[in-house]
This record gives C-alpha cells, structure tokens and sequence, in this order.
C-alpha cells in the first residue's frame, strides 16, 4: 500500500510477563511479542459469562415478557448463536492483523469517522456494561456478606479494575483460573434449578405471547452475545500471525454460544420456579432455591463472574477510548484510562444499582445490538470487498484516510432502523406499534441496510484492491 504513514507498533519487553503493566495501548503487536493458544480464547470468553447478569437474560424472557420457556429457551439460542458467531469470525482476524477491533474498524469508517463507534462502544463498554455487572457481582456480595451495597460495590470495583490495569496477558490469566470454579459451582446450581423448575408452564396470559416474546427474547439474547463483538480480537491480537483462523474462530465463537445458551436457560427455568419474585433482589431468588452451601458457593461465583466480565469491559473500553486519537503521553496510558473508567463506572452503578432492574438492563440488551448490528454490517462487508487486504495496516493509523460512505451507511441504517423499527419501553416505533407481534427486529434491519448501503457506495472497492490501489485511498 502506497504511503507515508508509518505503523506504530506496541513497545517490547512484555513478552508474556503477567504482574506487569501493558505497555502502550491501540499500537500494532510486533511480532517479537506474540505468543499464546488459540484455545485461550474458549476459557477467555467463557468465564465472563458465568455471571448472573448471564442468566438474567433468561429470566426476562419467561418473568417480563410472559413467554413459554420452550419459545424462551428457542429465542436464547437464536439470538446467542448469531451474535457467537460475529465474534468468531472477528477474534479470527486478531492474529494476523494484530490490532485492536476498534482500530481495525477505522479501515471502513476512516480515522476520524470512527469516533462515532468508538465513543459508542467506550460507553457502552467501559461505563454500560461496567455498571450493569458491578451491580450484579455486588448484589451477591451484598447478600452474602451481610453488607450494604456501597460496600460490596466497592469491593467489586477495586479488584475488576486492579486486574484490567495490569493488562492484556493477566487478563487472560484471570479469565483461565476463574473458569474452573466459575463452570462446576454454575453447573450445579443449575441442575437443582432445572429439577426445580416447570418447564412445561404456558406462557402467561397478561404477557407478551410466545410469538413476540421469542422475537423479544431473540434480540436480548442477541444483544448480550454480539456485545462482546467491539472486543473480539482484543484478545487474540497477541497470538502469533500464523495461528489458525479456523481455531480461533470457533474457540471464541463456541466460548459465547456455550457459556451464554447454558445459564440463560437457567434463568429461563428459574422463572417458571413456583414462588419466584424479581421485583427485589434478583440474586436472591437463585439463592433461594439452593442448598445453603451451594447457595453460597454461587453468591461467590455470582461475585467472582461479574469482577471476570467487567475485567473485560474496563480493559476494552479503554482500548476503545484511546481509539479516538486522544493522546495522552504517559507510557501506561492505556492502564490510566482504564482507572478513569473505573472511578465513572463506580459512580453510575451506585446511583442507577437498584433501580427498574429489568426494564433498564431490557433497554440496555437492546440499544447495545442497535448499534452493533449495522456497525457489524458495515465491517463484514469492507472486509469481504477488501478480501481481508489491508495492506502493510497503515491504514489504521494514518489521519488522512476519512472516507464518508462507512459513517453515512452507519448514521442511515442505525437511524432509520431504531426510528421504523424499535420496541422497548423508551421508545415504540410505528411498525410495532401498528403490528405488535413483530416484536423487535430493529437489529437485523439495521444490519441488512448497513451491508447494502455500504456495498452499494463502495463497488469500487474490491477492484481497487485487486488492482493493488492504496484502500486508503477510497471513497
């Protein structure tokens, strides 16, 4: 690719060291620094999700929206195997590209476009998510040590944070150890709540219906699994340029589907639980139904899979806030603003904790896949025109390279969607107000006017790069 940008690339002398502080922050990895198994990405991706706010995703499927656990169960599998299978094909391109997602998306977006998905996704990641799991792993902390909430927020927030400082290789560490205790103490809470349960209960006559309740289900479930796609080769970035893409595909993508498909069909079954009530404290109604031991063993798992989710959510919404040309000199500039976004997360968790739980984490499943969905057009679709081409990678860094169809096709698509098309409590668009049963397809809409508008404004594109063009060069 013909130009003068040269790519910078992270310092060395990180090597696999793991109580050391990540160097740099959104450089390229030199290839000197690589190292690590694809299969990491499995554990990687699991342990996040065995956290109550996992489970919760079920609940609100059976307990809010009135459907079945079979059309629940059916909506849960639909939705996580769409948004497993966005993350594997993105984690497939961290070895060989060796950037962070964000910075891989200003090939489509342009340097400065870019700042719209990536201020989305710092929020999102690094004070959305963030909050929503400290309130989850502190909720249990609270119930288990007999503390107020502040307290226990506390505590969750000082551990998540000290480990996402650290950086990309105990990250990974934290995500192995925890996935042990995390898998057997969630297993067995689940099988006592599934021998509890009554799956075969109709779907509540004052809810939604089975129908729209699994098109609502479908796009919470969604939303859960393709938020973890803005991270996907974060975390495999660092693997050597060889490495399989076929392994680390399916290693990242089958870490979402199996963690998320198992425990929100636990939280599926736990609302058809006779007795179960979540307009309190959700974490005690899983308590409740366990043996005091294992009732206690899954607040701790509860508390230890929230603090391994917002390790993740802490460090890439750092990543994606330094994504946004902010320079900050300091050699551990990815490290600080990481400890920024702990302080600010703290603060919204601890006002927005206990408050309408389900209608705010509903809305939040759903805003997350409203913007994901077109973005992920918008990325699939430049690199299948690029055929994975970008050159030597100074694309991504260099600030002349602005092209406008990638922030149009993204504005467009995620506008017109969430305007025609939205369904949830803070705003009902015109289609689902006239068709209720349509429930909420926004996410898919967006997608398919993000992939044909884009396509549409970039058919030169492919013959560009064919023709060895610079990509940095297009419209």
């Amino acid at each position: 690719m013909a130009t003068d940008v040269a790519v910078p690339e992270r310092e060395g002398e990180y090597g696999t060291r793991v109580v050391a502080v990540e160097p740099g922050g959104i450089e390229h990895i030199p290839l000197s620094e690589r190292h690590g198994s694809p299969y990491q990405q499995f554990l990687t991706w699991v342990s996040p999700n065995m956290e109550f706010a996992t489970i919760f995703v079920g609940v609100i499927g059976v307990a809010f929206f009135g459907a079945s656990f079979w059309a629940a169960a059916l909506g849960i599998v639909v939705g996580t195997a769409l948004g497993s299978i966005s993350q594997g094909v993105l984690a497939s391109w961290g070895p060989r590209l060796g950037v962070p997602q964000m910075v891989q998306g200003r090939a489509a977006f342009g340097f400065w476009g870019n700042w719209v998905p990536a201020l989305l996704m710092s929020i999102g990641a690094g004070i959305g998510w963030f909050a929503v799991n400290s309130v989850s792993a502190a909720l249990a902390l609270s119930v288990l040590l007999h503390v107020p909430f502040v307290i226990s927020l506390l505590i969750v927030v000082l551990l998540q944070v000290a480990v996402a400082f650290f950086g990309h290789n105990l990250v990974h560490v934290w995500e192995r150890y925890a996935f042990v205790p995390l898998v057997i103490i969630f297993v067995i809470a689940g099988v006592i709540v599934f021998a509890k349960s009554n799956l075969g209960l109709p779907a509540d006559p004052k809810g939604l219906g089975n129908g729209t309740g699994f098109v609502l289900t479908a796009a919470a479930a969604f939303g859960y699994a393709c938020g973890w796609n803005p991270y996907a080769s974060d975390y495999s970035r660092y693997l050597p340029v060889k490495t399989s893409k076929a392994k680390t595909g399916w290693s990242a993508g089958l870490g979402i589907f199996v963690s998320c498909v198992a425990l929100e069909l636990v939280g599926a079954a736990l609302a058809t639980v006779h007795g179960t009530n979540f307009a309190g404290n959700p974490t005690e109604q899983l308590s409740n139904q366990l043996p005091v031991v294992i009732a206690v063993l899954t607040l701790l798992a509860i508390t230890l899979g929230g603090i391994s989710a917002n390790v993740l959510n802490i460090y890439s919404g750092s990543i994606a806030f330094l994504t946004l040309g902010i320079r900050l000199g300091a050699r551990q500039r990815r490290a600080i603003v990481a400890l920024g976004f702990g302080v600010i997360g703290f603060i919204v968790a601890l006002i927005g904790g206990l408050s309408n739980l389900a209608d705010t984490y509903n809305n939040f499943l759903l805003v997350l896949a409203y913007w994901i969905a077109p973005w992920l057009g918008i990325v699939f679709t430049d690199y299948l025109l690029r055929r994975g081409d970008f050159g030597d990678g100074a694309i991504f860094y260099n600030p002349r390279h602005n092209p406008w169809s990638g922030v149009v096709s993204f504005v467009v698509a995620t506008v017109v969607s969430i305007g025609l098309f939205a369904n949830e409590t803070l705003y009902l668009g015109p289609v689902p107000r006239h068709w209720p049963g349509i429930g909420d397809v926004t996410s898919l809409v967006g997608f398919v006017i993000a992939v044909v508008l884009y396509g549409a404004l970039n058919l030169g594109l492919r013959r560009n790069v064919e023709e060895g063009a610079a990509p940095a060069r297009t419209a």
